[in-house]
């Protein structure tokens, strides 16, 4: 009788013992899958104030979340960009993610530091079908001379990619229509005619709206000059790149400064408001959504918001393309798509908490599927595909077409999320607009031109990045000042002392060493 008491105690204890090892083993499987359940979360560090929409607060970043399990907080800087990306390399406190301009000099800072992931390592460890999904020249291009690659870029276009589709310039001279039209539609292709203009839309609407007009708008000034009063103005005169295969300087092309003492008198005259020079991008954004500029030379894409606001309270009111500035000979202007450069470049950092993840995240984002949900947005709930097509819900479309700041809060697609979006990719999915920024990039068709392999960027070159930074900054010193001289006397002085000083800090150095990156780049993009 004992034996079998203390074989019953035993089997109970056996039973016991296996029954709280099962209930624990079911404690541990629950709390796993709670964790697998739980999104991981990611801190994305991206370098423009602008950018204000918050992940997982729409329908595409919670598809994104539910496909990826990872939840992301951007970090946005809320003063000067280049001080908080500056602060975060020195402090070694970059986040997990960073998106920054391709031409930031802190893209190979952060890789000289050690600061940075190569994708051939995490891909290595990780995923090595990570690459299936990466464009093959832009990883040529972003490969470094050690073989690796640590960040990948958005809107990149080969020149394969130029050759094979229709692709806009982002470059276009635009008027606001009523005021336009009020004066006579001026032919603006000449200084003359241009100045005349001017001066006839500003006396005939000193203000508008109640607001008053600013007669010339522009890209805020940087260091480095402004994209509007250089860049912009340089591709509508079809300033070249290079002469005879040697670099050519585009900021002395004599027709570009023919233009610029044109801009120096209508300064003198009080045609330039102060305001151009000190505006940033916020305060740019306010006054075109009002409709204070007469004319601007400036991107399409970053006025969509604005001119729906414009469209809406007055098809009369909005921004148009319109011939801009030529040459003496009257040339076609020459305006450059994006590069295989693309805009901005997106790295994982090394104090990623979790490498393996983000890199599935960027994998997914780059993936077919993950462009389709950046740029149509939910399937089902958003838009429906009919014979090969996206058909956009009604709703959906209009509060696109009425309030781009409500549509982001709550669809976040037509690329909100815009980190790495694949422009080439999306085409295969493009529906035609009839508004006016697809009216802007239809105006340019004509006109566009593959300029990549002019790019410059001396990152693996310390020296030779140095100096380009200089003389980048010396420009971005004169330009202003050209342009606010009180008379062609003062603006031939501080030519002359941008041209000595940029000799002093060695631009005949430069010109020699921009000619071989050219002829580089020009074999990187097969265009020997």
């Amino acid at each position: 009788m004992r034996k079998r008491i203390i074989k019953y105690a035993l089997l109970t204890s056996v039973v016991l013992l296996s029954a709280a090892g099962c209930q624990a083993s079911a404690q541990d499987k629950k709390s796993r899958d709670q964790e697998l359940s739980e999104p991981e979360k990611m801190d994305w560090y991206v370098n423009y104030s602008w950018f204000k929409t918050a992940w997982g607060e729409n329908e595409v970043s919670k598809a994104m979340t539910d496909r990826t399990g990872v939840s992301i907080d951007y970090l946005i800087p809320k003063g000067n960009e280049t001080d908080k990306l500056n602060a975060m390399i020195a402090s070694d406190t970059l986040p997990d993610l960073v998106t920054i301009g391709w031409w930031e000099t802190q893209n190979q800072e952060m890789i000289d530091k050690d600061q940075v992931y190569s994708f051939n390592d995490l891909a290595e460890k990780y995923d090595p079908d990570f690459f299936d999904v990466l464009d093959e020249s832009a990883v040529k291009w972003y490969t470094k001379s050690n073989g690796k690659i640590y960040g990948y870029p958005n809107s990149s276009y080969s020149f394969e990619d130029f050759k094979k589709n229709k692709i806009p310039s982002n470059q276009n001279f635009l008027v606001r229509k009523d005021i336009y039209e009020a004066i006579g539609s001026p032919d603006m292709t000449t200084p003359e005619g241009f100045s005349n203009a001017i001066r006839k839309a500003y006396k005939s609407f000193p203000k508008i709206d109640g607001n008053p007009l600013i007669p010339i708008g522009a890209d805020e000034f940087n260091e480095n000059g402004s994209n509007s009063f250089d860049q912009y103005i340089q591709s509508f005169l079809a300033v070249p790149y290079e002469k005879d295969g040697i670099y050519y300087d585009r900021n002395t092309d004599s027709e570009y400064l023919r233009w610029l003492k044109m801009f120096r008198q209508l300064g003198q005259e009080g045609y330039l408001k102060d305001e151009i020079f000190i505006d940033k991008r916020s305060q740019l954004e306010s006054k075109l959504a009002k409709g204070q500029y007469f004319c601007l030379f400036y991107q399409n894409t970053d006025l969509k918001d604005q001119v729906r606001i414009l469209n809406k309270k007055d098809p009369d009111s909005i921004y148009i393309a319109v011939e801009g500035p030529k040459n003496s000979n009257g040339d076609d202007p020459v305006l450059p798509v994006p590069g295989v450069h693309g805009w901005t470049v997106t790295y994982i950092s090394k104090n990623c908490k979790n490498p393996g993840k983000a890199l599935e995240l960027m994998k997914y984002l780059i993936s077919e599927e993950g462009q389709k949900m950046t740029y149509l947005g939910v399937e089902g709930s958003m838009y429906q595909m009919k014979d090969g097509k996206p058909v956009i819900y009604p709703e959906v479309k209009k509060l696109l077409d009425t309030d781009r700041e409500a549509y982001d809060a709550r669809y976040g697609a037509d690329d909100t999320f815009w980190m790495l979006q694949d422009n080439v990719m999306q085409l295969k999915w493009n529906y035609e607009d009839d508004d006016p920024v697809s009216a802007m990039k239809r105006w340019t068709y004509p006109y566009t031109a593959y300029t990549a392999q002019y790019d410059i960027n001396f990152d693996e070159d310390t020296k030779k990045a140095t100096i380009f930074k200089n003389l980048q900054k010396i420009w971005g010193n004169t330009l202003p000042r050209l342009l606010l001289a009180q008379s062609d006397q003062e603006f031939d002085q501080i030519l002359t002392e941008y041209k000595e000083k940029r000799k002093a800090n060695g631009y005949e150095t430069f010109v020699n060493d921009a000619t071989e990156r050219f002829k580089e780049n020009k074999e990187l993009l097969g265009m020997d």
